[in-house]
Order: structure tokens, then C-alpha cells, then sequence
């Protein structure tokens, strides 16, 4: 690896510096997008109103609008769907079916994505191709007994995603533990550097990263940069991806699915996933962005509370592919995984330390992140710890939790005391109540905001990735996560709820009482919470 001199180092560090910041201010897309929507509503209802209730026909079309909706609800019963998401649906269709028929179309049905969905299967499909090309007889590496196993011989079916017993898991109870590990394994990186990202902001923490991507670039190091655009658009000015890719030829960058002003299906699916893969060696995951709240550098709820996890082994080969079909489905320069892939190492195989990363692609009808999750809960035998920020239940989790609290399992789940969006923690203690009588015992992280998502079953199993306990995570993004067992890591994670516990405050049925202007209000507001 060539040394950079110092004329190229100055200038990195003048480039960093210059972070074009200000631009997030001056053109702030969020601001100019939200307006621009407000005024398609205004068009929408003004339009509406004139001819459905004030034009020579508005009988006829009213009766139309009437049976519009009817004809949607009959689709929606005889939908195979949840009755949950179902119920809310035909609630909203029947009070409102000038707005309900177009906000269905847009928010109940993802359906209608054909042509991203065409794109991120041919992407798919291509790299399994070339991954069985290139590992032939070897893949996957874990022994028959492992992979019958619980929820592993689903992941490997219908997720595709092997199952491996080799290399290490490292655990990291929040994001100023876990950033330091990451600045040292990218200042290591020889072939390539993958980052997909949910939220890039400027600060510390992204000119720290940016500064020791320039580095790598300069000595000849791939670097590819994915970040979700609507994620983004509050914390990066517009074409960020462009202004990257300008400062070096061997840095190439992409905004996954760009924001339009305009009401479309597909701006429902955002890329929640967060991965940091490092020459096929070593990746990183979990609820971290790149933001300096993450790592405490920056306070906005109190204490952020997150979790990473460090996976090196063949297991880091899952990673890659998830990155690579997400890239090669969009960017208009195809990537040949081959390159990216590195030979699997035996020496090691047959241990007891299990792991399998995986994703949850929101288009292909297969709810991954939800299996595993719901796997986890009915297999519990004698305890169920969860981390999540956000806890909006549909009908099979909430009865999952409840059913596996009225066996004798000792079920934790763990939100946050400080919010950061106030509808949705409204909505998050309104499902307390059931939790609650059922024997869910349920803690508020006092000390601030709990922004990690996990699972850890019966101190033996456990979940850590990007996914929340949401209709939005659980139905709509794309996501990502690793189970793991027999390592380590299962122990610094249990060893964390622990800590957590200590911290928080545990909700009771006494003081989760409302009033009954409360519960009038939770009880509307859950109406919309497939849309949250």
C-alpha cells in the first residue's frame, strides 16, 4: 500500500474541511418537498370538492366513489394480509374514500414498484449465479445439523443466506464503543471499502470516515457509497453523491431511490440497512448511522443508546452480496461480485459460534426480518429481551408477545423514556396496555433515547441489525440483521440488557393509566399506524 505525501494529505484535510454544509440550509429539500406536496393536496381536495359535492354530477360520482371504495375493501378482506393492517385499511377507505382509494394505492400496496422489483430480481439473481460460479461445491460452509436448526434453514431458503460457524462476532453496547473499531478497520483496508447508510450527516463523525476514505482512494482502494436519499435529505445538500464521486476517481457513489415532490408508490421503500464491509474481511451492522448523535458526540434526546455488531469470516461474503444486488439493480456501472469475494477458510469450520447475516427486501412478498422475529418469540422458553425505539405492533407479534409472557417466559422489551417523534412513542405506550396485562414487563431507557433493535432469546440466541418492531421496517424498507449463538457476543448483549434494566424505568398498569380523552385518542391515531 503506497504512502500518500503530504501536499496529497493537506488536501484531503482542506476538502474535509470543506464540507459544503451550509448547502443543507441554503437548498433544503425537505422544506421546498413538503411544500411542493401540500400544494398537490390542496390541488387534490380542491378539485375534489368541486366536483364531487358542487358540480351537476356529483350524485353520480359520489355513488362511484362509493362503490370504488367497497370494491377495495372487498379486495382487502379477501386479501392474504394482516387482519390488523387489513382492519385499518377498510376503517380508512369507508370514512374517507376521496383520500382513502389514491392513499391506499400509495401506502397499502407495494405491489405496484414493478419496476424496481424487475431490477433489484434480475440483481439478485445474477449475484447467486455468480457466488455459486465461485464457490461451487463449498457454499454454504456450516454442517447439516446446524442449518435444520431453527430459523436457519428459512434464511437460507427463501433469504438465500448461509449459515456459517467460523470467524467472530464482536458485540457493542453503543456507538462511541463501536466507532473507534470501525475508524481502525478502514485504516487497514487494502481492496475495497462498501458503506450503505441509512443517514450520512455531517459532523465528526462522517469527516473523521471521509478523511480516511480519501486516504484509501489516493492509494488505490475501491470505495462505494450508498446512502438512502430521503434518510439524507434533511443532513446532505442536493447531489452529494455527484461532489464525492468528483473528489476522486476510485470513489463511486449512489442516493437509493431519489426523493420526487410528488405522491409515488415507491418513495415507501427507503434503504434502512447499515453496512460498513471492509475487503471481505470484516463488516459492520446494527442500528448506527453516520451522525454524531450516534456516537454521543452530539446530544438530541439525552443519551442515544445504539448497538453495533463486528462480524469477521466467511459470514462477511453475505454482507458483500447484500450490498453489491442493492447496487448493481441501480448505479448504472455493474460491479462483478467475483471481484469482491474472497475463498472460504475451513480451519475453523464446525465450531460452536453460529452466525447468519441476512435481509428483508420489502418487494418480494417474503417478510425475512418478521420470520425471524416472531421465530425467536414462540421459541423462548424462559426468556425474551428486546431493544427497540419504536413498538407499533401488528396482530401476530403483539399475540406472540403476549402468549409467550402467559407461558411463565420472562419477556423484557426496553423503548425509549425521550422521544424522537411524538406520534409515534404516543402510539408506542398505547400498546403497552395488553403487553402489560399479559405479563410483558416493559422498561423506558431514562437516560435518553433507545435507538438499538434486537433480540435476545433465552440468553442463548440473539438478533442485532437495523430492524424495528414497525409497520414501516417490518413491511416497507429494506433492512438487515445477523443471528448469531455459541459466541461471545450472546453474553456482552445479555450482559447489556442487564445494564439497560439497571437504567430504565419499568412501566406498570398503574402508571400507564390514561384518561379517557387518552385512550379516544390513542384509539384514532391507531387507525393510521400502518402508515408510521
Amino acid at each position: 500500500m503506497k504512502e500518500i505525501s503530504k501536499q496529497k494529505k493537506r488536501k484531503i484535510e482542506r476538502t474535509v474541511a470543506n464540507n459544503r454544509s451550509y448547502k443543507v440550509i441554503l437548498y433544503n429539500r425537505f422544506f421546498l418537498f413538503i411544500l411542493l406536496v401540500m400544494a398537490q393536496i390542496a390541488v387534490y381536495v380542491g378539485v375534489w370538492t368541486l366536483f364531487v359535492y358542487h358540480s351537476a354530477v356529483a350524485p353520480i360520482l359520489q355513488f362511484l366513489l362509493w362503490l370504488l371504495s367497497l370494491i377495495f375493501v372487498l379486495y382487502l378482506i379477501n386479501k392474504n394480509e394482516r387482519p390488523s393492517l387489513k382492519l385499518n385499511w377498510v376503517i380508512i377507505l369507508l370514512l374517507a374514500p376521496v383520500f382513502g382509494v389514491p392513499f391506499y394505492l400509495l401506502n397499502g400496496d407495494a405491489r405496484p414498484t414493478k419496476r424496481m422489483r424487475k431490477k433489484i430480481a434480475k440483481a439478485k439473481g445474477e449475484i447467486a449465479c455468480a457466488v455459486s460460479e465461485f464457490y461451487g461445491e463449498s457454499l454454504p460452509a456450516a454442517a447439516p445439523e446446524h442449518r435444520e436448526s431453527g430459523v436457519a434453514y428459512f434464511l437460507e431458503k427463501y433469504g438465500k443466506y448461509s449459515l456459517f460457524c467460523d470467524g467472530t462476532v464482536d458485540y457493542y453496547a453503543s456507538g462511541e464503543a463501536a466507532f473507534p473499531y470501525m475508524l481502525s478497520a478502514l485504516k487497514e483496508a487494502e481492496n475495497f471499502i462498501f458503506l450503505e447508510y441509512f443517514i450520512i450527516k455531517h459532523g465528526c463523525m462522517w469527516s473523521e470516515i471521509l478523511k480516511i476514505l480519501l486516504e484509501k482512494a489516493e492509494q488505490g482502494v475501491q470505495i462505494r457509497i450508498l446512502y438512502d436519499d430521503f434518510g439524507c435529505m434533511m443532513s446532505l445538500p442536493p447531489k452529494y453523491d455527484r461532489y464525492l464521486e468528483s473528489l476522486h476517481k476510485n470513489i463511486r457513489c449512489m442516493r437509493f431511490n431519489p426523493v420526487l415532490p410528488i405522491f409515488a408508490v415507491r418513495m415507501n421503500n427507503r434503504d434502512h440497512r447499515k453496512m460498513l464491509i471492509i475487503d471481505g474481511k470484516v463488516a459492520f451492522t446494527g442500528g448506527i448511522n453516520l451522525a454524531d448523535e450516534y456516537i454521543n458526540a452530539k446530544s438530541r434526546f439525552g443519551v442515544w443508546k445504539d448497538s453495533a455488531l463486528k462480524v469477521t469470516g466467511n459470514a462477511v461474503g453475505s454482507f458483500t452480496q447484500m450490498f453489491l444486488y442493492l447496487w448493481n439493480a441501480f448505479y448504472k456501472q455493474k460491479e462483478n461480485i467475483k471481484e469482491y469475494l474472497l475463498p472460504h477458510k475451513t480451519g475453523k469450520a464446525g465450531g460452536q459460534v453460529c452466525v447468519q447475516p441476512y435481509d428483508d427486501c420489502p418487494l418480494d412478498d417474503i417478510r425475512v426480518g418478521e420470520t425471524v422475529y416472531l421465530d425467536a418469540v414462540n421459541r423462548a422458553k424462559k426468556s425474551l429481551y428486546v431493544f427497540t425505539p419504536y413498538l407499533i405492533l401488528d396482530d401476530n407479534m403483539r399475540a406472540a408477545l403476549c402468549q409467550a409472557a402467559l407461558r411463565g417466559v420472562d419477556v423484557r422489551i426496553v423503548t425509549p423514556a425521550v422521544p424522537d417523534k411524538k406520534l409515534v412513542f404516543r402510539l408506542t405506550r398505547a400498546n403497552y396496555g395488553i403487553l402489560l396485562k399479559a405479563g410483558v414487563r416493559i422498561y423506558e431507557y431514562t437516560p435518553g433515547f433507545i435507538h438499538a433493535k434486537s433480540m435476545l432469546c433465552d440468553g442463548e440466541t440473539a438478533v442485532v441489525g437495523t430492524i424495528n418492531l414497525d409497520y414501516r421496517s417490518l413491511y416497507f424498507h429494506f433492512e438487515n440483521a445477523v443471528s448469531f449463538s455459541g459466541c461471545q457476543a450472546v453474553e456482552d448483549l445479555k450482559r447489556d440488557y442487564e445494564e439497560t434494566f439497571a437504567l430504565s424505568f419499568e412501566r406498570t398498569e398503574e402508571n400507564c393509566k390514561r384518561s379517557v380523552f387518552g385512550r379516544l385518542a390513542d384509539a384514532l391515531f391507531r387507525v393510521f399506524e400502518t402508515l408510521l
